[in-house]
């Protein structure tokens, strides 16, 4: 659903963010991408989605070249970035109702969907009001929401826990292994290491821009904790 082959990254200033990084993201997988700050998550989730160019290498997304067939591309993903900066001037409902236009969901299959996830989230009784009144949680829940609607093949999250409530957190947990048992694939970062370890069926490593470690998680944990290999792995690159 995701491959990523040899991407390179530099910024202005002669920075490599991100180092022939190749990996690959497979129909039904939830695929943590983990590292320490600095270390290219952002820039590669960036890159997947289209709002980063890069230097070198290929991303295909459901087999397509994410820069030759942006669009072909863009129709099948979702994007939730680390901070849902939102139109503040809308309401929640006339937030959806945009996202579900530029996705083409039918007007019934739109009201359904919105109907369910919005109760689902706890926050259907406030879609009336300006998107200006809510909480950066209550934020975080609509912009996930949005990103539901059209029921992506390849949906990409950037630390997507953060401000949300524990109850939330289980919800959407459980609804990224309802969307990968259709089929779809998930690729996140997170800090949470514990998180990654319990919901992640593969794991990738960033540091410095470069992968250091990747693979099934049981196979790559072992009988150590995510946190005790993050460790190791880290350390051990920067030791070289």
């Amino acid at each position: 659903m995701l491959e990523i082959k040899n991407l390179t990254k530099i910024y202005k200033g002669g920075r490599t963010a991100v180092d022939n990084l190749s990996l690959t993201v497979r129909a039904g997988d939830i695929y943590g991408f983990i590292g320490h700050n600095g270390a290219g998550k952002t820039t590669t989730i960036k890159a997947v989605v289209g709002i980063h160019e890069f230097d070198k290498g290929e991303i295909l997304v459901d087999g397509k070249d994410v820069r030759a067939c942006s669009l072909d591309c863009k129709r099948v993903t979702a994007y939730i970035p680390d901070n849902p900066d939102i139109y503040e001037y809308l309401t929640g409902i006339q937030y959806l109702n945009f996202i579900a236009d530029i996705y083409q969901v039918p007007g019934a299959v739109r009201q359904e969907r919105i109907r369910r996830e919005a109760e689902e989230f706890g926050i259907y009784s406030v879609l009336g009001d300006l998107v200006s009144t809510y909480s950066h949680g209550m934020r975080q829940k609509l912009v996930l929401i949005g990103a539901l609607l059209h029921e992506p093949k390849l949906l990409v999250l950037d630390e997507p826990f953060v401000g949300l409530d524990p109850e939330a957190s289980l919800i959407l947990k459980k609804k990224m292994h309802a969307l990968c048992e259709k089929g779809s694939a998930i690729f996140f970062s997170t800090h949470v290491l514990e998180v990654a370890e319990k919901l992640c069926n593969r794991i990738a490593v960033i540091s410095g821009g470069k992968l250091v470690a990747e693979g099934e998680t049981k196979a790559l944990t072992g009988d150590k904790s995510l946190e005790d290999v993050f460790m190791e792995v880290i350390h051990h690159d920067e030791a070289n």
